[in-house]
């Protein structure tokens, strides 16, 4: 890796990659990335054909299947391919924050029973199932309309769909090339949050640093938020699955090798790419129709607990936004516009004010980013800006990025109390596992401060406010 300069770190084309690497981070952070070796995976992803520019990493980057969680590679759709390793298991995990009128003060003696409220409401936990029996005709819808199958349920309000990343569908799905074990994992699992690091956060708004923007977000310090952190669950893991292995068996018929088998690819255009691509978009669909009943079941805990109606509360959807996608996106190459498929692996979309595909609302000073910490630090907003658009194909980080892996995170909690630990710094856990929290503890990540600097200095998205949790739910 060559310094270019405080945030930028290049990895030269050689070989037979067909684009540089770049990745962002800091000369702090960049010692991990180094111990880890992750920027071969970077080096990897730019063997394959049809990137566009550079193989990027964001500061979050740590080891993952084929592409680095925190890559991004923007693929030209004629030559190019797409890899179930640029998207992930978790198919569409992503996040979501929701504003309401209540401060700490209105909070803080009822937080307690908040949180038990939230934790009997939304199913959580390995292998949780929701609340809704799904049929397999209804799960064919939530597939097709997404977030607008939950709203038209009941689940949620329709001001809530343009306030979500593609309004919470995504074009092009299909259950026609969805294996039966699939959708036999996702029908029970719809609306339920899963385990890992997959959470509800109850935030306080602790510095506000533009507050123009912040006032037209409704967003002011001392606010209570919430953030929703969770994915397509067993359905997307198994779709993803299937598919590794299906284009595993289909890269000799198209003659192509990669220099890691994780990074199994077929062209964007083939039969098979088509159809992964129509069911990655199916579980994306799945993903956001199951982050709009968590959020309906939150609103209902907020009811029960203040005994007001949620619109009474201010109880708006901000936004959400997804970090494990591939997408079909127009972006400028060499000066001129062309059609690209972004994988974001670990990556949060960040459009700038003025473009097209954000809501009118948000056109006037772009699309809210969501970066989550680690359940004991800050979560941040951030906004989308035109350096993202020009360098990175309108990309950001997604989160802090583990340092340690789980079975490490185990390993040095050995005989800690992680709710003490985190009581002691104001934060209320529920947790359906005393190991989920070992494995998600604060040490198991990098520094979130760290990571939002260096997008923000380098301009790839830019600090609209930042909070801290008073209270967590885990799986």
């Amino acid at each position: 890796m060559k310094k270019i300069d405080n945030y930028r770190y290049l990895i030269p084309k050689e070989g037979n990659m067909y684009v540089p690497g770049l990745i962002f981070s800091s000369e702090k952070m960049i010692k991990h990335i180094e111990e880890e070796k992750t920027y071969e995976q970077v080096k990897n992803v730019a063997h394959l054909k049809g990137i566009q520019n550079y193989s990027f990493a964001m500061p979050d980057i740590h080891w993952g299947y084929g592409f680095p969680i925190g890559g991004v590679a923007a693929m030209d759709v004629e030559e190019g391919v797409i890899s179930p390793g640029g998207v992930g298991y978790d198919i569409n995990c992503g996040v979501r924050s929701i504003r309401t009128d209540l401060t700490y003060d209105d909070v803080k003696d009822r937080l307690k029973e908040l949180l038990d409220r939230i934790y009997v409401n939304v199913p959580c936990g390995v292998g949780s199932e929701g609340k809704v029996k799904l049929k397999e005709k209804d799960i064919n819808q939530v597939m097709m309309k997404g977030a607008l199958w939950a709203v038209e349920n009941g689940y949620g309000w329709k001001e809530d769909i343009e306030r979500i990343e593609d309004n919470g569908r995504m074009e092009g799905a299909s259950i026609e090339f969805i294996s039966d074990k699939a959708i036999e994992r996702g029908l029970p699992q719809l609306g339920s949050l899963g385990a890992g690091n997959h959470f509800i956060e109850i935030q306080i708004v602790e510095e506000v640093y533009d507050e123009n923007i912040a006032r037209k977000w409704k967003l002011f310090k001392d606010q209570v938020l919430i953030m929703i952190h969770s994915g397509s669950r067993g359905f997307g893991h198994q779709i993803c699955s299937d598919y590794i292995h299906i284009i595993q068996d289909a890269m000799r018929k198209y003659g192509i090798s990669v220099p890691d088998r994780e990074l199994a690819c077929v062209p964007i255009k083939s039969e098979e790419g088509k159809r992964y691509f129509a069911s990655m978009a199916s579980a994306a669909n799945f993903a956001w129709a199951n982050r709009q009943m968590i959020m309906h079941w939150i609103r209902e805990s907020f009811q029960e607990v203040f005994k007001k109606s949620p619109e009474s509360m201010g109880m708006e959807l901000i936004y959400d936004v997804a970090h494990n996608i591939a997408k079909f996106e127009k972006h400028i190459v060499d000066g001129k516009e062309k059609m690209v498929c972004v994988h974001r692996k670990g990556a949060t979309r960040a459009f700038p004010k003025g473009h097209p595909e954000l809501p009118s609302f948000y056109r006037e000073t772009g699309q809210p980013v969501i970066i989550p910490g680690d359940m004991g630090t800050h979560s941040y907003i951030l906004v989308g800006t035109e350096i993202a658009m020009r360098e990175t194909f309108g990309s950001t980080c997604h989160g802090a990025g583990r340092v340690l892996s789980r079975h490490q995170a185990i390993k040095i909690t050995a005989n800690r109390r992680i709710t003490d630990e985190l009581l002691k710094k104001g934060i209320i856990a529920r947790a359906k596992s005393i190991q989920t929290l070992r494995e998600e503890v604060p040490d198991a990540y990098k520094d979130i401060d760290d990571v939002i600097e260096v997008v923000h200095n380098v301009g790839l998205s830019k600090k609209v406010i930042k909070a801290r949790p008073i209270g967590v739910v885990k799986g």
